[in-house]
Order: C-alpha cells, then sequence, then structure tokens
C-alpha cells in the first residue's frame, strides 16, 4: 500500500483530498513508488504559522533544562530507528547506505551537543557605573521559525536548525523539499514522538515552491514568523533574504558553493587524489559543499591528472543499497539540471571518457546494478577550466570535477575566491605556511588542510560567505545567535534617578603628580 504523506499542524494531519499530489520515486528504481504526496496550498503554511505563533509562549516557558531532556529523549529514539531513517534515506533519495547512515548519525550528534545546553543559556551580570545598581542580560528565543530545506541531506540539515531552535524555546514550521517528504514524515514523526513535544509547537507542511513562498510572505506580513532558516540555491536564498529584509528580518541562510580544492607542491599526492575523489563523487556530487574546481599546482598537473581519473574509472557506482561511492541524481529535475550542465563543456576543455546518462549504450565498466533502473549518471573530470567559463564560475550540483593549474600560491587563492561563493575550500600541503596564507586569503566560511571539501562536525560553526550565504551559521553554540535575541535589563535599586553617563561615580586622580629626585 502506497504511502500517503500529508502536513500535519497542532499535531493533525491535514487530509485534505482536494489537494494535488505528487509521486515521490526512488531515483534508483524509478519504478518504486516511495509515496503519495499530498500538496498544501499557502493557507496551510499560515494556518501552521498561526499554530505556532500560539504555541510559542507555553513552550518558551517550559524550563531549558526540560527542554534539553527533550533534545536527549529525540537523540534516543533517532539512534533506536537509525538503520531504518537510513534505509528510508537511500529508498527515496539514493544516497549510499554508508552515507545515509552517516547522515542520521549527524542527528543523534547535534541532540548530543544540544541536550546539556538547555543548562548553558547563560546570560551575564555586568558591572554599572553607578552604585546600588545592577545589569543583566537575558537570551530569549526568537518566536516562531520557519525552516525551508532541501533534500539532499533530508534529516542531517533540518537537525541543524530545528534541534537548536526548539532547544532554545521557539516554535517551527518546516517545510521540506518534495521530492524527500516520505523521509521528511519519518523526521518529524520522531522528533514529535520522541520528545513529547506538545501539540502546534513542531508543524511541517508539504507544499511547492510557489504555495510556499507565498505563505511566507502571508505569514511575514501578518506577523506570525520571526525568523526564517533556508537551505538551497543562491538564486532562491536571494529571494527568500529579500523578502525577510523587507519585514526588518535577517534569514539564515545556507546556499550553494563552488568548492575550491588547492594542491600544493609539498602535498601527499595520494591523499588529495582520495580527498577529491570523495568530495567530488560522494551524494553524487550533490552536496553544497562537494569540490567544484581542483587548483593543482603546474608541477603535478599531469601525475595528478593521471591518478585522479584512474580513481574515478575505478570508483563503484549503483545500487546505493550497494558498497558505492555514489549512487543515483537525486530527482528527474536535478538530471535534467545537470544535462545543462554538460552542456557547459567547452572545446578548449579535456574530458577523457563518457558522460551522460549511464545506459546499456553508455556503459560504465563495473557498474554496481542495473543502469536502467534510475537516474545514474557518469562521473566526470574537466580539465583546463578557467575563470569566465560557466564551468569555473557557477556551482555545478551532480558529478563533475573541474581541474585547472597555478603557478603561485597568491594565484591559488585567487583562482579560489573568483567564483564568488564562499562556504567550503581545502588545501593539500605539509608546509604550515601555506596552510596560514591559504587560510588568510581564502573568502570561504569553512578551510579543511589535509581534508575534503565536504565533512562537517555537530560542534563546529557551519556556513558560507558571498554568494553561499549571508554570514549566517548554523551548528554548535554559533546557531543559538540565529534563535536567540539578547536581552539587556538595568535594576536600579538606589531609590533616586541615577542618569547613565551623567550621574557616574568617579574618583578625583592627581594627574600631575611627579615623584621627587
Amino acid at each position: 500500500m502506497t504511502r500517503i504523506v500529508s502536513s500535519v499542524v497542532d499535531g493533525v494531519a491535514v487530509s485534505d483530498e482536494a489537494q494535488p499530489t505528487i509521486q515521490s520515486l526512488n531515483p534508483a528504481h524509478l519504478d518504486e513508488v516511495v509515496g503519495e504526496v499530498r500538496l498544501a496550498p499557502a493557507r496551510v503554511f499560515v494556518s501552521a504559522a498561526v499554530v505556532a505563533k500560539n504555541a510559542q509562549q507555553a513552550w518558551a516557558d517550559v524550563p531549558a533544562p526540560v527542554r534539553g531532556r527533550a533534545i536527549a529523549h529525540i537523540g534516543r529514539v533517532v539512534e533506536q530507528n537509525a538503520e531504518r531513517l537510513a534505509k528510508l534515506v537511500v529508498r527515496e533519495i539514493g544516497k549510499p547506505y554508508a552515507e545515509a547512515l552517516g547522515e542520521v548519525r549527524e542527528i543523534v550528534d547535534t541532540c548530543d551537543f544540544f541536550l546539556g545546553e538547555g543548562r548553558r543559556l547563560y546570560g551575564q551580570t555586568v558591572p554599572s557605573e553607578m552604585p546600588d545598581k545592577q545589569l543583566f542580560t537575558f537570551r530569549n528565543p526568537v518566536g516562531t521559525v520557519a525552516v525551508i530545506t532541501a533534500g539532499n541531506f533530508p534529516v542531517a540539515v533540518p537537525s541543524w536548525y530545528i534541534v537548536p531552535a526548539l532547544l532554545a524555546g521557539n516554535t517551527i514550521v518546516w517545510k521540506p523539499a518534495e521530492y524527500s517528504a516520505v523521509v521528511s514524515q519519518a523526521f518529524h514523526e520522531l522528533f514529535v514522538h520522541g520528545g513529547g513535544l506538545p501539540d502546534g509547537v513542531f508543524n511541517i507542511v508539504h507544499a511547492d515552491g510557489a504555495a510556499t513562498y507565498e505563505g511566507l510572505e502571508q505569514s511575514l506580513q501578518l506577523g506570525y514568523i520571526d525568523k526564517v532558516g533556508f537551505t538551497g540555491s543562491s538564486e532562491v536564498g536571494r529571494e527568500i533574504g529579500a523578502l525577510t529584509g523587507r519585514h526588518l528580518q535577517t534569514a539564515c541562510l545556507e546556499l550553494g558553493g563552488k568548492n575550491p580544492l588547492v594542491i600544493t607542491p609539498s602535498a601527499d599526492l595520494d591523499l588529495a587524489v582520495e580527498g577529491a575523489l570523495f568530495s567530488g563523487f560522494g551524494t553524487a556530487g550533490q552536496r553544497c559543499t562537494s569540490l567544484g574546481t581542483v587548483i593543482v599546482h603546474e608541477s603535478l598537473h599531469d601525475e595528478f591528472l593521471r591518478r585522479f581519473t584512474a580513481a574515478v574509472d575505478a570508483a563503484a557506482v549503483g545500487d546505493p543499497a550497494q558498497d558505492v561511492l555514489m549512487g543515483p541524481l537525486l530527482d528527474a529535475k536535478f538530471a535534467e539540471r545537470y544535462e545543462k550542465f554538460l552542456g557547459w563543456v567547452q572545446p578548449q576543455h579535456t574530458v577523457t571518457g563518457p558522460t551522460g546518462r549511464i545506459t546499456a549504450g553508455n556503459p560504465r565498466p563495473g557498474f554496481v546494478g542495473d543502469p536502467a533502473d534510475g537516474l545514474y549518471y557518469h562521473p566526470v573530470v574537466v580539465d583546463g577550466v578557467r575563470p569566465g567559463d560557466e564551468l569555473f564560475d557557477q556551482e555545478t550540483f551532480g558529478p563533475i570535477v573541474g581541474v585547472t593549474t597555478y603557478s603561485t600560491l597568491d594565484e591559488a587563492i585567487e583562482l579560489a575566491n573568483a567564483p564568488g561563493y564562499g562556504l567550503s575550500s581545502s588545501i593539500y600541503t605539509t608546509d604550515p605556511a601555506d596552510a596560514f596564507a591559504f587560510r588568510r586569503g581564502i573568502g570561504a566560511g569553512m578551510v579543511s588542510i589535509n581534508n575534503s571539501t565536504s565533512g562537517a562536525e555537530a560542534h563546529l560553526p557551519f556556513g558560507g560567505n558571498g554568494k553561499s550565504g549571508n554570514g549566517s551559521r548554523q551548528s554548535g553554540i554559533w546557531v543559538l545567535d540565529q534563535f536567540t535575541r539578547w536581552q539587556s535589563v538595568n535594576w536600579d535599586y538606589s531609590g533616586k534617578l541615577q542618569k547613565a553617563q551623567m550621574d557616574v561615580a568617579d574618583l578625583e586622580p592627581d594627574t600631575g603628580f611627579e615623584l621627587g629626585d
């Protein structure tokens, strides 16, 4: 029986059968329908925002340590269901099982970090410049948070928003990607039941992009949404940022990337090849942190390219339920867009091996499974990309990696910054001077040294600059600044009006004092 997925508002499924439905297909086996998704109109998003707004004060009144215990319980329930949830991720978006299990682990790690933050939502006592007066600071929840996420990381990335937002006393309206709706529904159920969350605290709305934007716009106009978190493309991120800006809000934006990997003359070349392979083709290149361009020193170019293309040719590609590096593309719309990216290959570029969809007529040796079953594409390495080429300048969401050369480290840093994104970056070197010069010069929010461009830990800030975001950060203690607002309190118990900068206690110095001879 096909699973029907509906929005859940105030603890109740929105089961209006007049709403249109779409099928969520297994991209590795396109004949398998994972679920039927009932798409909500804008009014459902608005109603979810109203419910969340009404539930927020009561949730904020729950003591923060108790909210921390709810996060602890969620982590344990997710841990108990880790294999089931990971297998569902494999089925619905085609992520290899090992990666899917690692993604589920990220939820647990995030919960483990934040379960104690309920006891550490610290403010400060601050000394006053006047007697008989005390100054304090408090962290208050923002209010009601709209979270809009992509489906390439359907459970890890939402947890980066939702766990700290709930911990801080906010309520949630979550709009996940349509093509990962079944996984999202399971995530929602684990959180609500695992945390014992009251109705209205965490609502989920399944809608297309147009209805989501309309519902968000109306909710902002009516004052129901106090903060927006968005993970997706830079193009849509600009629209979300502009919309929230009109309401004097700053969205938390986690957008695309064109992530560089620099290889210096002192690099361990085998390690660099391994890092480039995983960051370029893990999740079929469909990560915001996926490798965009390898920037290799001219003295190592030929040898690196030989080893890298050999590693790509030998990589296991196919059924994500098996032991493979990469499976299918996430959804038909991404396959269509990837075909456009392949059209950016120009005569001045060099491509070795086949490109396009893997088929019986366009085979890949050693393919795991039957390529006719799903949206499988050849991993592609394009040598000779330069600034001005679309392949160099633009994010390419899929299994395609560019290669270019440099002669000096300053040139490498200039090339790494040239596309204008600023999410993740990597340098392979054994020279500390090169590592620190790269760190100073790169515009990315995240820097890896002798590691790939992909990979995040739950207690380290995650986020980008430039076209990759507006400087907001997720994960660790830093994300609390997205979901709380500082409140300052001054308490004067002197019994009289003391005016700051005017009635200041002072001592009389002898500024002309000199020591005797």
